[in-house]
């Protein structure tokens, strides 16, 4: 792991922001950011700003941009905020409003590889 980033009590369910997290786990982070740019989808843009934010952490670090790809995203479920709708009878039924949590791992493939190579 060279960098991260994480945005917390996002306003979207972990679930939509999963299916775009399938999307871009593993590509480079140029490749990333054209697929989220053309996805039409809410989560996109909530898993933009974080991508953006570790490119920024690692640039300050002092790595290329180019060399970098996504090796860990995650979505986990943040506190759901509770509602009341009005139901029959007089009855009220909850609705609730989820949050998540929002987390991309980037790394290089150069340290992957010498990984390997020292384990033989």
């Amino acid at each position: 792991m060279v960098t991260r980033a994480e945005a917390k009590y996002i306003r979207i369910s972990p679930f939509k922001v999963r299916g775009v997290m399938k999307l871009i786990k593993g590509e480079k982070v140029g490749h990333a950011m054209a697929l989220l740019y053309a996805l039409n989808k809410k989560g996109a843009v909530c898993v933009e700003k974080v991508l953006k934010s570790a490119i920024a952490n690692a640039k300050n670090r002092g790595y290329d941009e180019n060399k970098l790809f996504i090796s860990n995203i995650i979505a986990n479920p943040g506190p759901a905020l509770k509602r009341h709708r009005a139901a029959s009878f007089g009855r009220a039924t909850m609705i609730k409003k989820r949050t998540s949590h929002i987390l991309v791992e980037l790394d290089t493939k150069e340290k992957i590889i010498q990984n390997t190579k020292s384990k033989k």
